[in-house]
């Protein structure tokens, strides 16, 4: 049975790991997974390529591509848009790839409610102490950066619960097959299974009297 793949959505406080959870998932199961490649139409930086950090579009074909549904969701940014194309996403969903998309909160709630199947899932340290620890660890971001980060992880906290599940980031091995069970667990629920309840509903009316 050919399953059409799991969108899942990761959202998590700046610090939480967020990046690396992803970058060893996809490590691990290169062939169960596909990283959401966003369209942006900001000026490539060297050593980008079209397709592979972002997918680089003019800002008349991203428009053309808001006003035909072809985006999952988009924001604007300093005069430059940024969206998850939905032909792509499509795509590798189809072939079977769980495809991965790291976004904000807002985006996130605004792609489960337009579909609901998607799994939402929030990533977060043990505690605000170790959050505040790891953005310090850095030290590549000054004081003032790092109590900004620490005011916005503040506000992100009251999304928490909206969230379908909760991933704790102490140790990153065991994080990411926590992360890999419960995408993997999506695949065995009703809704994700329609044309095999069917197959069988209809291989076993012969047995009906």
């Amino acid at each position: 049975m050919n399953q059409r793949g799991i969108l899942t959505v990761i959202s998590g406080f700046s610090g939480a790991g967020k990046g690396t959870l992803i970058r060893e998932l996809l490590a691990r199961y290169p062939e169960r997974y596909a990283l959401s490649v966003s369209a942006t139409t900001r000026s490539p930086r060297p050593g980008e390529e079209n397709g592979r950090e972002y997918f680089f579009v003019t800002k008349e074909e991203f428009e053309k591509r808001i006003r035909e549904g072809g985006l999952i969701e988009y924001a604007q940014y300093v005069e430059n848009y940024y969206g998850t194309p939905k032909a792509y996403v499509d795509a590798q969903l189809e072939a079977g790839k769980n495809v991965i998309l790291e976004i904000e909160v807002q985006g996130a709630l605004k792609v489960k409610e337009k579909f609901p199947d998607t799994l939402l899932l929030f990533v977060t340290p043990p505690d605000a102490a170790e959050l505040e620890s790891r953005l310090r660890g850095r030290g590549t971001e000054s004081e003032e950066v790092i109590q900004n980060r620490l005011r916005q992880a503040s506000w992100e906290a009251s999304f928490m619960s909206r969230y379908d599940y909760i991933l704790v980031n102490d140790k990153l091995e065991i994080c990411v097959e926590e992360l890999h069970a419960l995408i993997a667990s999506q695949k065995l629920r009703m809704s994700a299974n329609s044309s095999f309840i069917t197959q069988m509903k209809t291989e076993l009316e012969k047995y009906q009297g």
